[in-house]
This record gives structure tokens, C-alpha cells and sequence, in this order.
């Protein structure tokens, strides 16, 4: 029990995106120190050597800039994602990543695809269809959460500047949203705690059941006269 409390923590989800994200600024700071390329790893659509772009692309960045505008969705969407759906989040995250590449790959304008966003607007769309299907309290409350901080998303998939793939953009949230439809009711809800006051089982102390309104009294009131008319006989 222990155990499955210290996975399911909000440090330990918070962790592993921390973790990611340390990674893209040392391979961007990399690139920068040594002078290195990075376009080999983006998408080139259409294109053979692009292939790779498919699996590496967010894993590099154009710029420092670039990399820090996605720095902070990528680590409250992750951590939201592995806080709140410890069965899926791997599916979600592998749909995000992969849709991303291949639509952009498929469908992307004739330029070098980089940078991790449209991954964090896959994991994005996933938390916001997977809330609108399952409905329970968790769920809603991440997703009005990365709402609140992120919800210009849902306008970052069209075209808007040049400069910005909103293909990756696009693809990525198509792939959260599938994801969400295929594996959002695999994760258990968790247990809704119930406060004495809920029980309605008890009758109070002072007014009894009346608090259950008229129809309850008249069906007693009812029976009542049945039994009555019942011993007469």
C-alpha cells in the first residue's frame, strides 16, 4: 500500500517531467557550447531523412527561447497526466509523440520541424477529453487546472504564425484526443469519500425523516391505513 501511494505521489509525478525537461535544456545547452546542428534530428516532411525527425524532433529546439515556452507545459501537463491517470499515461504520452511526428511528416509544410509542443498539447487534449468522459472529481480538477494555465491550446491548432508548426501543434492534440477515446476509462476513479452527513440512512434526531419531503409521508401515511383496514378485517 505504501508502495502504491509513493508511485501515485504528486512529488514522484512531478519528478519524472522535471527529469525530461533537464534533458531538452542540456541537449539545447550542448548545441549551443559545441556548436552543433540540430536540424538532423527535426522533420524534414516527406523526405526520408526525415524519418528519424519522427522520434527525435522533440527532443530539439531552435532556440533557448523556443525551448523555454515549452518548459513549463511540458512539466504541469506531465505531472498532471502521471498524477491522475497512472494506467494510461504511457499510452497518452506514446499517442501525443508518434501522431505528432507522422501527421507532421504526412502533412507538414516544406520546412525543419522541431521543439516538444506538440507533444504538450497531445498530453493537453488528453486531459481535456478524457475529463469530459469520465466525470469524476479528479479528473475535472486536472483538467480545469491545465485549462486555466493552457487553454489558448485549443486555438494554437490552426494556423496562426509562420513560424510556429501548428501542424505539430494539430497532430499532437488529434493524438491525445484519440488516446482519450480509446484508453480514458482504464484508469480506476478514485474512491469519493463520504461525510456522515450523506448518510441518509439516519434519521435526524429532532424532525425524523420528514426532511424527505411529502411523498415519503404519504406513502407511510398509506401503508398505515392498509394495516389498519387489514386488523379490522
Amino acid at each position: 500500500m505504501k508502495k502504491r501511494l509513493s508511485k501515485d505521489s504528486l512529488l514522484h509525478s512531478l519528478t519524472l517531467p522535471v527529469v525530461f525537461v533537464v534533458l531538452l535544456w542540456v541537449i539545447q545547452s550542448a548545441s549551443v557550447l559545441f556548436d552543433l546542428s540540430l536540424n538532423t534530428f527535426g522533420i524534414k516532411p516527406l523526405t526520408l531523412q526525415g524519418l528519424l525527425g519522427i522520434f527525435t524532433a522533440p527532443l530539439v529546439h531552435g532556440s533557448y527561447e523556443h525551448l523555454f515556452h515549452n518548459t513549463l507545459p511540458l512539466i504541469v501537463l506531465g505531472s498532471a497526466l502521471i498524477y491522475g491517470y497512472p494506467v494510461t499515461r504511457l499510452k497518452a504520452l506514446v499517442f501525443s509523440w508518434l501522431f505528432s511526428g507522422i501527421g507532421v511528416w504526412l502533412m507538414g509544410r516544406p520546412a525543419v520541424h522541431l521543439g516538444a509542443s506538440g507533444v504538450s498539447h497531445g498530453l493537453f487534449f488528453y486531459l481535456f477529453v478524457v475529463a469530459i468522459m469520465r466525470r469524476d472529481t479528479r479528473s475535472v480538477g486536472l483538467m480545469m487546472i491545465a485549462f486555466f494555465l493552457y487553454g489558448g491550446m485549443v486555438m494554437t491548432i490552426f494556423p496562426r504564425d509562420p513560424a510556429i508548426s501548428y501542424e505539430a501543434h494539430f497532430f499532437g492534440a488529434l493524438g491525445g484526443a484519440i488516446a482519450a477515446l480509446l484508453f480514458g476509462t482504464r484508469d480506476p476513479k478514485p474512491v469519493r469519500k463520504r461525510y456522515a452527513w450523506e448518510n441518509t440512512d439516519d434519521q435526524d434526531p429532532v424532525i425524523g425523516d420528514q426532511w424527505q419531503g411529502g411523498e415519503v409521508n404519504a406513502e407511510r401515511q398509506e401503508s398505515d391505513g392498509q394495516h389498519h383496514r387489514t386488523s379490522q378485517h
